[in-house]
């Protein structure tokens, strides 16, 4: 064999074993472990090229060491100056999740928050737009998908006209959520002057082509108002537009928050922004008042964080329950600890509801899904499939007290492998509203039974289970 050819293979093989020793380290499940340990010692070619391209133990590299490094500065100057105080609420419950919650975001919860559910694209554009034209010191936008169309062309035009007035307009999209559209309409605010950044895009030179450890993230801060929620932007999350261009509508829910916690959604995005541009800024001058009565409270997750963050959030929210879970979310594939804790918490007598979209965009999660089902509908636990059009909102509700809205599913990548910013909300009004909404979707959908899953043919079980292997990496 020529001595070049003995060179190359020795080579991959060495980093084949460097990687494979890497995911020995930086996994946490033992059969993520053992499969790619055993994918790059056994096919070192094609281990090493999925693993270069779904590995999550890229968390560690530069960019994770920089996003954990400026995580402690960003939150220590950005975060905790605004908020200090702990809510009155009543209940034991409350005050062990309140903890909970403290302990794995480092971040105290914000009284005096107003919140307004906005829902689809109907509702939360016109208003995102309205805080945007009355902007006077600042506009900051973070969004996974900014495509090109009619809602675009208004965003571009009210974003430049902040920016043309004197306000610091700052626009952050996703590197990989930019594929989803042929026109860039963060390359036409970029022409017109407007500050732009995109979250780790793809690149050849430097080798950056990882579908992994994407920015999640929805926030709009314009001065004293905040936005979060799952909404995009895109023409089908408007009803009319989607159905004038003949493209599938999406139902979602965004939410417009008032009061001190819009500090805490300014400094995730400030840290974000630092992130992607390497230039450190403090944040504007700005004390937001109190605006209501809801205590709520940013979490932000991504790879680079130790522990599991939202997973390790919801779970005990769950373990909380007394009397009622529901979730409503586009992909459910939960983790073994979440899944745990929903089908305990079946078990003992809360009413777990999960309502899920009848016909999903990606058809493959729901076939894994289905896998999962029957050992937690055997614990008493009920799941809805709700009728098109396709439902993104992503909704938390535990007992009477306590909400999670934000961008993040209940699955794999949202978990471990995106960076993801949800909202905890403690106010029983606000708990009430999300429930009924929840409530309200289940008379016209199609519950899942027991039953009819352990009936269905043999191939759809297998196709189910052959989805559900693969769901770390869906």
């Amino acid at each position: 064999m020529p001595y070049l050819e003995i060179v190359v293979i020795v080579s991959i093989h060495l980093v084949s074993l460097y990687f494979a020793g890497r995911a020995l380290l930086a996994k946490r499940d033992p059969r993520s472990a053992l499969g790619w340990t055993a994918a790059l010692v056994f096919m070192p070619v094609i281990g090493l090229l999925l693993y270069l391209l779904f590995g999550i133990s890229r968390a560690e590299s530069r960019a994770e060491k920089i996003m954990r490094r400026e995580a402690a500065f960003d939150r220590k100057y950005f975060i905790f100056q605004a908020c200090h105080v702990m809510p009155g609420a009543e209940g034991r419950e409350t005050h062990v999740l309140a903890g909970l919650g403290r302990r794995l975001t480092g971040l105290a919860l914000c009284p005096g928050n107003s919140v307004l559910g906005l829902h689809n694209g109907d509702e939360a554009y016109p208003a995102m737009l309205e805080a945007i034209d009355k902007a006077e010191s600042h506009v900051f936008l973070s969004t996974y998908i900014f495509n090109a169309g009619e809602v675009a062309d208004k965003f571009i035009a009210a974003l430049t006209r902040a920016m043309r007035r004197g306000v610091d307009v700052r626009v952050l999209v996703d590197g990989y959520g930019t594929f989803y559209s042929i026109k860039k309409p963060w390359k036409m605010l970029a022409s017109e002057g407007v500050k732009t950044a995109r979250f780790r895009p793809l690149t050849l030179f430097p080798p950056n082509l990882g579908i992994n450890l994407r920015s999640h993230r929805k926030v709009l801060v314009c001065d004293g108002t905040g936005f979060t929620g799952g909404l995009n932007i895109a023409d089908g999350n408007v009803s009319c537009l989607a159905k004038k261009e003949g493209i599938k509508a999406i139902h979602d829910m965004h939410f417009r928050f008032e009061g001190p916690v819009v500090s805490q959604l300014r400094g995730a995005f400030l840290l974000n922004w630092a992130f992607c541009t390497n230039r450190y800024t403090p944040p504007p001058p700005w004390r937001e008042a109190a605006a209501g009565d809801s205590a709520c409270r940013v979490v932000v997750d991504g790879p680079g964080n130790d522990a599991d963050v939202l997973d390790d959030l919801i779970s005990g929210a769950v373990n909380i329950a007394q009397s009622h879970v529901r979730i409503m979310t586009p992909y459910f594939l939960p983790s073994d600890g979440l899944m745990a804790a929903l089908r305990s918490a079946a078990q003992r007598g809360v009413s777990v509801w999960i309502v899920l979209p009848g016909k999903n965009n990606l058809p493959f999660m729901t076939w894994a899904t289905m896998r999962l089902l029957p050992r937690l509908l055997a614990a008493g636990a009920r799941v809805w499939m709700q009728p098109p059009p396709f439902a993104h909102t992503k909704l938390l509700a535990i007992d009477d007290f306590y909400c999670q809205v934000g961008s993040a599913n209940l699955d794999t990548r949202s978990m471990k492998l995106n960076f993801e910013l949800n909202m905890e909300i403690y106010d029983k009004k606000f708990n009430a509203r999300i429930a009924n909404f929840i409530d309200s979707k289940i008379p016209g959908s199609k519950e899942i039974i027991l039953r009819d899953l352990t009936l269905e043919r043999i191939w759809k079980r297998l196709r189910n289970a052959a989805c559900w292997v693969f769901s770390p990496y869906l």
